[in-house]
């Protein structure tokens, strides 16, 4: 095997995790059951080692990929003059208690005939954990590791092959199907029943509708449904369902740059995506997943003895994710290391104190009015955070180089006191003796004071800088400032001119911001390009801003879906798909739909 581009992979998924299928059928990313479970399949990270499910004509010229339309079942399309062949993936979505995931893969010849070779080769637990295989014929294998196991059914005749895996070489003509299903299992159990022409059709049946079911609720009816539904799409394959727990991503250790060191674990859910979750499924019509969230969102300030919150917590609620390096993994394309877990579960990141407060302000807002237990959660968090916020910390971007007064993390400080005051004043509840207020407007006039640069005729990073970092743009979005403020605007031209590269945005220049504790450089980030977008919306520019949304939505893939970056070249970088990013797009376009007057 050899790396596929990060772009060049589609995502399926159950609600529960999710695996990313390139486009020459090789699943190189899976891990069971959970998104933050121990993987089954890296080869994304070392494709020698890290366990694969390849599928694929032994001869083809090119390759396309589609989803099924309004569904996250995936069509991979194999074109060369002996035939065309299809293969659909997906997984069937776990209804009840104690039901398992189960991975589908089945090809149809369309026209002419075609030789494939399937490859299954877990490696279990990040390829740390030794396995054994059993091949029974034609009825499937069985890979057993230590503490999980794989049962693979197949209606083609399995031999054993290399690393104990199970290989399989066979030759369909046209109308001809045969199909491979890949789940967990227990005890001794064997690999499963051959699945018939009709139960395949049963299944495909129930997830299609499945899906075209959720998305039908989707109210927004602008000029840019396609992504904005495609993203919809993609953020609910991204929610564990269990919980209603957001992960950040569903994969790990991708690059920020090829052979860098900027290598990080998403599988997590991060309450700074809080405030941007509930606003962009409200705003296209999700409000059950946006009430789910609110409840998993509720549980952890409802956990915290002195108000206090950490940046991330696992998708269960766990506090702990303690980071450490696969040090026998190379890596995607040698980028090492790879690391397991986060570190920044342990950071002091205060901006996440404005995304929970506005969540809560626009669950209460648009969803369903807080009740008292909730507030008196709020208000013990409230309270640190007005004891707590002159403090510096890691800020938004997670720096590892030493805390800083983050001007970012100080105007989501303001965030959270301005929404708790509006919050009490709304609903008559107790609004903390009025010292959120006091301490509101400290954190205001401390920013405009100590956050401008007057020769810069800019805000900054931090206090005493002079760089630019591109989180202040959220200033107009979270009405910090006015839109056409001149302080903003004078800001937005600086990032525009530092920052930006026509639509992409970086998130500081390195050399010139402060330490963020690593080498090397990265990619622009997308999430900000889409920030841009809104804020020249925002300020009245829309032509500016409708030709900067199209031009990012040409840097999607070919299957509408972003990494967390986009590098030089245009490839993507780092974790794949990221949620902030389709949260950032949808509100991007529908703050510009509506400013156009199309919806």
């Amino acid at each position: 095997m050899s790396y596929l581009p990060i772009e060049d992979h589609g995502i399926i998924g159950n609600l529960h995790t999710a695996a990313l299928v390139g486009t020459e059928g090789t699943i190189d990313w899976l891990c069971l059951p959970s998104f933050d479970a121990p993987s089954v399949f890296c080869a994304i990270l070392d494709d020698e080692k890290g366990g694969h499910f390849s599928l694929h004509p032994t001869s083809y010229v090119r390759s396309q990929q589609l989803y099924l339309p309004d569904t996250n079942v995936l069509l991979t399309r194999f074109l060369s003059p002996e035939g065309v062949a299809e293969i659909l993936d997906f997984m069937p979505i776990i209804a009840g208690v104690g039901e398992r995931p189960r991975l589908i893969r089945s090809v149809h010849i369309v026209r002419g005939q075609m030789t494939f070779e399937m490859e299954c080769r877990p490696a279990f637990d990040y390829a740390r954990e030794e396995h054994s295989v059993s091949v029974v014929g034609k009825a499937g294998a069985v890979f057993r590791g230590v503490r999980s196991a794989l049962g693979l059914s197949a209606d083609v005749p399995l031999e054993e092959g290399p690393a104990k895996g199970a290989r399989a070489k066979f030759t369909l003509k046209s109308g001809e199907r045969r199909t491979f299903s890949l789940r967990s299992i227990r005890g001794d159990e064997g690999p499963g029943g051959v699945i018939s022409e009709e139960e395949f059709e049963d299944l495909l049946h129930e997830t299609v509708t499945y899906w075209r079911r959720w998305i039908s609720r989707c109210n927004y009816d602008g000029q840019w449904q396609e992504m904005v539904r495609r993203s919809a799409l993609v953020l609910k394959l991204m929610v564990y369902d269990p919980t209603g727990a957001l992960v950040a991503a569903p994969t790990m250790g991708l690059p920020e740059r090829i052979g860098g060191e900027r290598n990080f674990d998403y599988r997590y859910t991060w309450l700074r995506d809080a405030g941007f979750t509930l606003y962009s499924l409200i705003q296209i019509g999700f409000e059950e997943e946006a009430h789910n969230f609110m409840s998993w969102l509720r549980d952890r300030c409802g956990e915290s003895s002195d108000g206090s919150l950490q940046p991330l917590y696992g998708i269960d609620g766990r506090t702990e994710v303690p980071e450490v390096e696969l040090d026998h993994l190379s890596g995607y394309q040698n980028s090492r290391p790879v690391r397991l877990g986060n570190a920044a579960y342990d950071q002091l990141q205060l901006d996440l104190y404005g995304a929970v407060l506005d969540a809560a302000y626009l669950y209460n807002k648009y969803g369903a009015p807080l009740d008292y237990d909730l507030w008196k959660n709020l208000r013990g968090v409230l309270n640190w955070l007005s004891e707590n916020w002159r403090r510096p910390d890691e800020g938004m971007w997670e720096v590892r180089g030493g805390r800083q007064h983050f001007v970012s993390s100080k105007v989501m400080c303001w965030v959270a006191l301005e929404r708790a005051t509006r919050i009490s004043r709304q609903r008559g509840l107790p609004a903390g003796e009025g010292r959120w207020l006091q301490e509101r407007d400290d954190v205001y006039e401390e920013i405009m004071q100590a956050g401008w640069n007057p020769e810069r005729k800019s805000f900054i990073q931090h206090y005493g800088s002079d760089a630019l970092d591109a989180s202040l743009l959220l200033m107009p979005l979270i009405k910090f400032v006015g839109p056409t403020d001149p302080r903003w605007l004078a800001t937005l031209d600086r990032i525009q001119d530092e920052l930006s590269y026509d639509t992409l945005v970086d998130r500081y220049r390195i050399e010139e911001a402060a330490s963020d504790g690593f080498t090397g450089t990265e990619g622009s980030f997308s999430l900000c390009s889409f920030w841009l977008v809104e804020c020249l919306t925002r300020a009245g520019r829309l032509e500016e801003a409708r030709l900067a949304l199209d031009k990012m939505f040409s840097y999607a893939n070919h299957l509408g879906l972003y990494a967390e970056e986009i590098g030089r070249t245009g490839e993507a970088l780092g974790n794949f798909p990221q949620a902030f990013t389709h949260l950032s797009l949808i509100s991007a376009a529908v703050h510009l739909d509506r400013a156009l007057g199309h919806i």
